[in-house]
């Protein structure tokens, strides 16, 4: 269930635009934080349920540590990932607001106006400046959907691995399965 929530959680997430709010951020944030919760008590039975008591204190740190490294990877990784899609929606939507673009020119003529209107001659590097912050934001939008696009193939994928887990078997003392 909590892979399967993750999943519908990022999923939902990637028709993501500017324009969302609380609310429509609201659902698949909580779908993920529940999701989390019925993650995290599997697979830490999974990875210290076979462990005598003697040796559980020792692995849990152990557990944690690695645990916070992949996290940090993970992070890592997600973070390059987005950076190159934030880069790559960048250069497509550049190719499409450029001179002799007429969307783009119309827009651009709007904003002049607008800005001209209370700055006077510094309207028009101003309308610029505007454009630009528009296309980053759109591409940074994009980019993040891409993340979650990503990441509900992922955990899509997981959904479909939990079978293949097996239960782990008491530790020999009859101190594991806690």
């Amino acid at each position: 269930a909590g892979f399967s929530g993750f999943c519908a959680s990022t999923w939902l997430l990637v028709p993501v635009t500017n324009e969302w709010g609380f609310w429509e951020l609201f659902f698949p944030q909580a779908l993920r934080g529940a999701s989390l919760m019925t993650c995290m008590v599997p697979i830490n039975i999974l990875a210290l349920g076979t462990l005598p008591h003697s040796q559980l204190k020792t692995a849990s740190g152990l557990f944690n540590l690695t645990r916070n490294l992949g996290g940090a990877m993970g992070l890592a990784w997600l973070t390059t990932f987005l950076n190159d899609r934030w880069d790559l929606h960048m250069a497509r939507l550049m190719e499409a607001v450029r001179w002799g673009s007429a969307i783009a020119e119309e827009r651009l003529a709007i904003i002049t106006a607008n800005m001209t209107a209370s700055l006077g001659s510094d309207g028009n590097l101003a309308a610029l400046k505007q454009m630009g912050m528009q296309v980053r934001g759109q591409a940074l939008v994009m980019a993040f959907s891409d993340v979650f696009y990503v990441l509900a193939i992922a955990f899509g994928c997981l959904v479909f691995l939990v079978p293949l887990v097996q239960r782990p078997k008491a530790a020999a003392g009859g101190g594991g399965g806690h």
